[in-house]
């Protein structure tokens, strides 16, 4: 009796270095920027899926972490919700939202500013002071999605991603 042919198994297709070949044979000198930029944006989705699912058992999305952890950063455990924004680089309607949540949660608590009534602050909570700790201590372990990355390779992402973020007027040369 005859062995069954076994069928090739195709290798499974890089989306976007087939993208990248299309680019090239149409508008070969975009084909490289493409390229970049799909694969930074494909890079952010895994990412923030390997992230939030390390902070999902503390009922916590991405952002609301680090609003948390932002505020326990902070000397006093408070800071202006104006400032929480652009420390987190989110709109005040993001901050809000996010606020509000942490707060319905007992997490953070918004109160007028002592010095200028105007001016809400947000205010950790010794609630939300342990689930931040507990939280970072999660994603330490998760290595924040990058475990097969060395320090160095994490580090070169970061230095390849700041031009692009001096580029866009989102930090000083």
């Amino acid at each position: 009796m005859s062995e069954p042919v076994k069928k090739a198994v195709p290798e499974p297709l890089d989306p976007i270095a087939e993208a990248h070949r299309q680019w090239s044979a149409r508008w070969p000198e975009h084909a490289d920027r493409m390229a970049a930029v799909t694969s930074v944006m494909r890079a952010q989705q895994l990412l923030l899926g390997m992230v939030e699912a390390a902070l999902k058992p503390y009922g916590l999305t991405f952002a609301a972490y680090e609003a948390l952890r932002l505020l326990a950063f902070a000397r006093t455990g408070t800071l202006p919700m104006g400032k929480v924004g652009t420390r987190l680089m989110v709109h005040p309607a993001s901050v809000t939202n996010v606020i509000g949540r942490l707060e319905r949660r007992g997490l953070v608590e918004r109160r007028p500013s002592p010095d200028d009534r105007r001016v809400v602050l947000a205010a950790i909570t010794p609630a939300g002071r342990e689930l931040a700790e507990e939280a970072t201590a999660a994603l330490h372990d998760a290595e924040f999605g990058l475990a097969d990355l060395t320090p160095e390779q994490a580090g070169a992402i970061t230095g390849a991603l700041r031009p692009v973020r001096i580029s866009a007027g989102d930090v000083p040369s």
